[in-house]
């Protein structure tokens, strides 16, 4: 398993076999895409009530859907997490996976962009969910549109296609509370 460099990236986008939407080609950097940050976000909910950790539980019970308007930005309060999704979606073969990981300029304010959930299954077609958290000791303002993480993209030996719950999710399926 190695990890896709710039030029293997541009090789299997170029022959169709990674989709990235919407797609500039200068996103694509040494090892990793960049990916912004769209305008849906999704909040906790000011509640008392206790939250059950089993493989039923969903999100949406604890959380609900905002929009930040054009610019506008989200205040994140040290502490704070909240969930975001990216503007892009990507499209994988079933012989690459991936990782999601943060950029230093902005981890070193104190910014993750995902808690545990960094890995990306191969035959992944979907928007990624952020699990952003402010572990500085500052309120940072979160602006959408802004490179906010990059995607690693590396081959797999064999091969898979996710098919779980988030499969094709969308910034408009993520604000759903359905």
């Amino acid at each position: 398993m190695s990890i896709l460099a710039r030029s293997e990236i541009l090789r299997e986008i170029e022959s169709g076999r990674i989709h990235i939407t919407p797609y500039n080609e200068a996103m694509v950097g040494p090892a990793s895409v960049d990916l912004h940050l769209a305008d849906a976000f999704r909040v906790f909910r000011n509640s008392q009530n206790n939250i059950a950790v089993r493989p039923e539980s969903d999100f949406k019970d604890a959380t609900r859907g905002i929009r930040v308007a054009p610019g506008d930005f989200l205040l994140l309060k040290p502490g704070e997490t909240v969930l975001g999704i990216t503007r892009e979606r990507i499209d994988l073969p079933d012989d690459i996976c991936g990782w999601l990981e943060g950029r230093s300029r902005f981890a070193r304010l104190g910014l993750l962009v995902h808690i545990s959930a960094s890995f990306m299954q191969p035959g992944l077609t979907n928007h990624q969910v952020l699990e952003m958290s402010n572990f500085g000791p500052i309120p940072l303002e979160i602006y959408p549109d802004i490179p906010i993480c990059q995607f690693i993209f590396q081959r797999t030996l064999g091969h898979g296609t996710y098919a779980g719950r988030f499969r094709g999710q969308t910034p408009e399926s993520f604000l759903a509370d359905d």
